[in-house]
């Protein structure tokens, strides 16, 4: 990896209810106290509108590229769940700044094919096999199809919903690796420096 002036943002997307941590959470996410973190986090999740999710990536990718010590070139947006759907709107509202996309076990056909035409960076979507039926990956990938992007998107084997998240059950060990080898090369390839 040579990735030299670049930095990582991590923002709280829940900055407008207060500081982190907005909900208490446990060491580790097991099934039994899944139902109520999802009843705490959705209306949350609710608050925060499409305009919202516009607003606070113009107002993070004005800040990064204001930053002298942060090289100029190329972003690369990842998100996990609902945060792979964010990621997916900041792609399409940023075409010509954000050259990678890659999203995790997220929501990111849910504004709709047309939501993805106006993607123009490299697209790699891990969908979780129970999030996503091949029926509905079939009509994603016809999508990014027409947005004429280079992409991957595939479900990962046996894995469920936050295959990635290492303090819950629902982590898969090899869907993990997975992520790891579809992510880094699509960085690579798309922040890489000569």
């Amino acid at each position: 990896m040579n990735w030299p002036g670049t930095y990582v943002l991590v923002p709280n997307l829940f900055h407008r209810h207060g500081p982190a941590p907005v909900i208490g959470l446990p060491e580790h996410i097991g099934e039994e106290a899944r139902p109520a973190l999802t009843a705490q986090l959705m209306p949350l999740i609710e608050a925060h509108t499409a305009e919202r999710v516009l607003s606070d990536a113009d107002a993070y990718l004005t800040f990064l590229t204001a930053q002298p010590e942060v090289a100029a070139g190329p972003v690369a947006v990842t998100g996990y769940c609902t945060g792979g759907l964010l990621a997916v709107r900041t792609a399409s509202a940023h075409p010509g700044q954000v050259a990678a996309v890659a999203a995790f076990h997220g929501p990111v056909g849910a504004d709709g094919p047309d939501a993805l035409a106006g993607l123009t960076a490299q697209v790699h979507f891990g969908h979780a096999e129970s999030d996503l039926t091949p029926e509905a990956l079939g009509e994603l990938n016809r999508a990014l199809d027409a947005a004429g992007v280079g992409y991957t998107s595939e479900i990962c084997p046996g894995t469920v919903h936050g295959f990635t998240m290492s303090d819950t059950d629902a982590l898969d060990p090899a869907g993990l690796r997975r992520h790891w080898d579809r992510l880094l090369p699509l960085l690579n390839r798309t922040l890489a420096s000569d």
